[in-house]
């Protein structure tokens, strides 16, 4: 029997491989996990998820005061934004979380291997130049920016950025364009806009947020112009050219047409991110990429390759950190001999802005192609919560099949929808029907009150409207 160093090998420590290796450690398994970053957590963690929550939800309260949104209930300020501590706050929030994961690196006697990672074989890698062999190796490499032609990106110029670079603008542009209208951009156009930036977004479908419910993409449009981003949509970027500290954008109608200019101080580029398996050498292994070049496995995760799985970012589904984290624990358990489980029609999707957007399993349009269905829908500024909070905007929609009144989808636009959402998605692991989420007592009065009365909707008998 050949001997190995490890019994299993994470390529990658953001959500999906650290998670993946801790639980392998826990099980029994001797573990390491390889990182070239100088902290553990990958994207998310550093530069992605957290960072910019930090920054949404300061930001929030800086619009909040200079807003007058506090004034309508007694609060009177006058803010002055510090940029410097708000970025500081941001820091210190990833210091302590990235540490925290190191912590749990020790504790559960997993080995970092510090540096990039290359296949030699199948069971073998190359890390920093020293050879490590795993009788099981999980490449959890995430993602990056996808690069959009005829655009350059350069953060150190703080002119065109990409989300990295979005996070560590050492002032607040005076026009900020995002090309992009998905979950990143409006996320990063929130916390600008809400500092000060005039905020443009140009996007080549005919409406945001890409794969997402129908009405809730309308909503949000009509949410986001409100709060004074101006949208282009159905537009096309064909080039930018810098000169000094401004860009000129060209852009055209997506079906074609004339072209106009677009001036800005900082562009965002935010069009999507594709797999990280450059540099890793798959062709040692013989491992293909599809043609989105993402790895394909099987439901344990394996890939054409034995001895080599693959989770995250890099195989196919939504690019979302929980979704990594929960194949990391399931692929965990599969090599451990266990069983692992994850349900990719029950993932949610949270967009952070103010309100909140947020769905889990199917749109309606979805839903349909499928069959008959029942929809309910409730407003939020019907919902007590949301009024004493004076937050009117968004609604709720639970989506069910008209035959078996299963739960096949909800979607919700609220204050705390990211929140709300994970009582929908634990109903739907368990078959719920809408009938389920109707005689389920909710405490009053609270925002998810807004999801019992759009399943009382899709019965036919809402209360409070």
């Amino acid at each position: 029997m050949a001997e190995y160093d490890y019994d299993l090998l994470v390529i990658g420590a953001g959500p999906g491989g650290y998670v993946a290796a801790i639980r392998a450690a826990q099980l029994g398994l001797k573990t390491a996990c390889a990182e070239g970053r100088e902290t553990l957590g990958g994207t998310c963690l550093n530069v992605g998820c957290i960072p910019s929550k930090a920054m949404l939800h300061a930001s929030e309260y800086f619009e909040a005061a200079a807003g007058g949104a506090m004034e309508s209930m007694g609060v009177e300020v006058k803010p002055k934004l510090n940029l410097d501590t708000m970025h500081a706050q941001r820091i210190d929030a990833v210091g302590g979380l990235t540490k925290g994961i190191e912590f749990l690196f020790k504790k559960n006697k997993v080995d970092w291997l510090k540096g990039y990672a290359k296949f030699k074989d199948a069971h073998t890698v190359e890390v920093n130049g020293e050879t490590k062999t795993a009788k099981e190796v999980v490449i959890a490499t995430g993602s990056s920016v996808t690069p959009l032609p005829g655009v350059e990106i350069d953060n150190s110029k703080h002119v065109v950025v990409d989300s990295t670079g979005a996070l560590e603008l050492p002032k607040v542009p005076k026009k900020l364009v995002v090309i992009g209208g998905g979950v990143i951009g409006l996320e990063l156009g929130s916390v600008w806009r809400r500092l000060g930036a005039e905020v443009t977004v140009v996007e080549f479908l005919d409406q945001l947020l890409p794969g997402m419910d129908m009405d809730v993409r309308k909503e949000a449009a009509k949410i986001f112009k409100k709060q004074g981003m101006e949208l282009k949509l159905s537009t096309k970027v064909t080039g930018c050219t810098v000169k000094g500290k401004k860009a000129t954008l060209t852009l055209e109608p997506a079906a074609g047409g004339d072209s106009e200019t677009l001036d800005a101080d900082c562009v965002l580029v935010s069009i999507g991110r594709r797999p990280n398996t450059e540099g890793l050498r798959l062709e040692n292994i013989g491992l293909e990429t599809n043609q989105r070049g993402q790895i394909e496995v099987d439901h344990e995760f394996r890939t054409s390759v034995e001895g080599v799985r693959a989770i995250g970012d890099v195989v196919p589904g939504p690019m979302l950190a929980h979704k990594a984290e929960d194949e990391g624990i399931a692929v965990a358990e599969w090599i451990a001999g266990q069983t692992g489980i994850v349900n990719h029609d029950v993932i949610p999707g949270v967009v952070y802005t103010w309100p909140e957007i947020a769905g889990v399993g199917l749109t309606e349009e979805a839903a349909k192609e499928r069959g008959a269905v029942k929809v309910g829908k409730f407003p939020m500024m019907a919902n007590s919560r949301a009024k004493t909070n004076h937050e009117p905007d968004g609604f709720v929609k639970v989506i069910a099949d008209a035959e078996t009144d299963r739960v096949l989808g909800v979607w919700c636009i609220a204050s705390v929808a990211g929140t709300m959402i994970a009582q929908a998605a634990q109903a739907m692991e368990f078959g719920a029907t809408s009938e389920d989420i109707a005689y389920t007592c909710h405490a009053h009065p609270t925002h998810s009150e807004a999801i019992k009365e759009a399943a009382m909707g899709v019965l036919g008998k809402p209360i409070h409207m």
